[in-house]
């Protein structure tokens, strides 16, 4: 009988091919793992894209009361003032209206009380407003840019009252675009 070393490790071909296919299945695994925690780490990285609606849904207040607050409107709506419920938040959405200047440009259409519209878009890129113009103008709504505070505004050129208006948003909601009612001064 031959001596054994307790020590020595006897490979066949079935042992280094088991061996072999479990280091690259490991091998392959860890890859895959690493690659989707980096790009899972990148799109951490990013600041995530909001559509237009989420940035609305993201503000406190409703969009009409900062509209009037932003533009100097508080003294258009002094009967919505009795429903609101913190005197004191009045008090100073009225200084903020104060103290801000008038806008410079405002749309062509009727005026008087309880006049509406619909705005597009606000973007400080001219080629972006036009843009959504004039898919509006090929949609058959008759909209303009409107330039205020720095910002180009779309707006449709047409103001009516509160319900009109909301009907027409409906209906260019369907369409693919993505209104908001704004008062018009």
């Amino acid at each position: 009988m031959g001596f054994r070393d307790p020590h020595a490790i006897l490979l066949n071909r079935s042992s280094i091919l088991v061996v072999t296919s479990v280091g690259v299945a490991l091998l392959t695994l860890s890859y895959v793992l690493g690659v989707q925690v980096g790009k899972q780490s990148a799109a951490l990285q990013r600041p995530a894209s909001k559509g237009s609606g989420e940035d609305l849904k993201a503000l406190q207040a409703p969009i009409q009361e900062q509209l009037k607050a932003i533009d100097g409107r508080e003294e258009d709506a002094p009967a919505k003032s009795e429903s609101k419920p913190d005197a004191k938040a009045e008090g100073n959405a009225e200084s903020k209206a104060e103290s801000k200047p008038k806008p410079a440009s405002t749309p062509p259409a009727p005026t008087g009380p309880g006049k509406w519209t619909l705005q597009l878009l606000s973007t400080p890129d001219k080629a972006e407003a036009d843009r959504v113009s004039a898919k509006a103008k090929a949609a058959g709504y008759a909209a303009q840019v409107v330039k205020e505070k720095g910002a180009f505004k779309v707006r449709l050129s047409h103001a009516g009252a509160k319900p009109e208006v909301d009907a027409t948003a409906a209906k260019m909601k369907a369409a693919g675009f993505k209104p908001f009612a704004v008062p018009v001064e």
